[in-house]
């Protein structure tokens, strides 16, 4: 296929950078534009990025000497490319004001950002898990009065890590839930030299985290109801979000009550086996295996385990029976990869895929 031409709006960034790295060479996907705010307007990519250039691999060569547009200039910025994915750092309004304008060019927007995730009639997905809730797109072009352009939007970063083995547990009736996250500083876009004060340090508080953690959740395992997703009523979440002296991964620690009584081959099976569109499709960016799940005590660590399948797979380990819930367990995901840039590639391949994003 020929290749769709994007732009990464808010290229600049610690997620605009892992957009970079995860698009430069992509099958499907061609880096035409990349913008940011109105100081690096006009730098080379190389001189916008300066010193902060935070990923472990270095800036690929393809970028470097790209001029870096205005991601105000809407229309210039949407005329050259057939998408745009957006990690822009603004308030939520600036966000939703500014997604919603290239979704009028007709410009399909793949978010990472969490302004529009409680629009009632843009899809928040997990590929894997509630890809059906793109047929929203239809009803949200209807509103915007476009033809080809809708937002799209993934979840937070710190549901990533529990979320899947709920999914994957579906027919036991999970109905109640503790998480506890334990989040790497690269979720708040910061490395250990920026962040000094995180060396040897745990913050207990991330702003508005908790709440995320708590609903997003429920968006994903929601319906489509006309004009708009319904969110479901269970599973209830009650979680707590702590920053912890780690570069990558989020790490949870989950208790579970289900309405069925499952046993533990049963649970570890339902987990290692569940597949879902990105995995049916061979979609580029897509896990081969979605779930591992790791028999040792010591397992998952961040150390070993989270850069599991590129970062785009989910470890659980520490599966076992609760004396206050049925059973708890320990999930770890990559919070800029599968939880973040990554998580919003593999959302556009699946959109292409489903026919919503085609050549302009």
């Amino acid at each position: 296929m020929e290749k769709l031409k994007v732009g990464i709006l808010g290229a600049t960034g610690m997620v605009g950078q892992r957009f970079v790295t995860l698009l430069t060479g992509h099958p499907w996907f061609q880096i035409e534009v990349l913008a940011a705010s109105p100081r690096s307007e006009g730098k080379t990519y190389e001189e916008a990025v300066g010193g902060r250039w935070k990923m472990d691999q270095p800036m690929p060569d393809e970028v470097r000497s790209m001029v870096v547009r205005n991601v105000n200039d809407v229309e210039k910025v949407a005329s050259c490319v057939d998408m745009v994915f957006s990690a822009v750092d603004m308030s939520k309004e600036e966000i939703r004001s500014i997604e919603e304008a290239f979704a009028k060019t007709e410009t399909p927007v793949v978010s990472n950002n969490s302004a529009h995730r409680w629009t009632e009639d843009v899809p928040m997905v997990i590929p894997e898990i509630n890809p059906e809730h793109f047929d929203i797109i239809e009803a949200q072009k209807r509103r915007l009065g476009t033809k080809r352009g809708f937002i799209a939007v993934k979840p937070n970063c710190s549901i990533q890590a529990y979320t899947p083995a709920l999914a994957a547990w579906k027919e036991y009736g999970p109905y109640e839930v503790v998480a506890s996250t334990y989040q790497a500083i690269s979720g708040a876009g910061k490395t250990f030299a920026d962040w000094p004060e995180m060396n040897g340090n745990v913050i207990p508080f991330i702003g508005g985290e908790e709440e995320k953690s708590e609903k997003e959740p429920l968006k994903v395992f929601g319906r489509v109801e006309g004009s708009r997703i319904v969110t479901a009523t269970e599973p209830l979440i009650t979680c707590q979000c702590v920053r912890i002296p780690v570069l990558n991964g989020h790490t949870a620690s989950v208790f579970v009550k289900f309405r069925k009584n499952p046993s533990k081959e049963e649970l570890i099976e339902k987990l290692v086996s569940f597949r879902g569109y990105p995995q049916e499709k061979g979609l580029p960016s897509a896990p081969k295996q979605f779930i591992q799940y790791c028999e040792e005590d010591n397992r998952p660590q961040v150390a070993l385990d989270v850069d599991y399948e590129g970062g785009m797979g989910v470890s659980i380990g520490r599966l076992r029976p609760d004396t206050v819930y049925d059973w708890k367990f320990i999930g770890l995901a990559h919070n800029t990869l599968r939880g973040a840039a990554g998580g919003a590639v593999l959302c556009a391949e699946t959109l292409v895929s489903m026919g919503y994003i085609q050549k302009k």
